[in-house]
């Protein structure tokens, strides 16, 4: 696995799958980012204010708001707009590309390649 290229690099992962956020917290912890998890993008949305990642995980299909609902706050959000996205999902489509993602991975995905991926976004 690849080592992270700057170990204060925050990672915020939203997904409201309790053990899929486990599994990515502790996989990008080890990689040596800091990572914060939330299950949806209302709990995101707060945590993109006090605490500005470098890269954003971000799940489509979650309760409360989704990540196309947070997306598009984040979009519109002046200082948080430049921070890379790298969408996962079940089900992912062509409308993917209008939430302008650094990259987008279809679940399950391969792990080496998401942090790979982050690797690559957080330099």
């Amino acid at each position: 696995m690849a080592t992270a290229p700057n170990k204060a690099a925050r990672i915020l992962v939203v997904d409201d799958d309790p053990d899929l956020r486990s599994l990515l917290t502790l996989a990008l912890a080890d990689e040596g980012y800091e990572v914060r998890a939330a299950p949806d993008g209302r709990v995101a949305l707060d945590l993109l204010e006090a605490w500005p990642p470098r890269v954003i995980l971000l799940d489509l299909m979650m309760p409360i708001m989704d990540g196309w609902a947070f997306r598009a706050r984040q979009l519109a959000t002046r200082g948080s707009d430049h921070i890379p996205v790298i969408v996962f999902s079940a089900a992912p489509d062509m409308r993917v590309a209008a939430l302008r993602p650094a990259a987008v991975l279809s679940k399950p995905f391969n792990l080496d390649l998401l942090l790979a991926t982050v690797a690559d976004l957080a330099r």
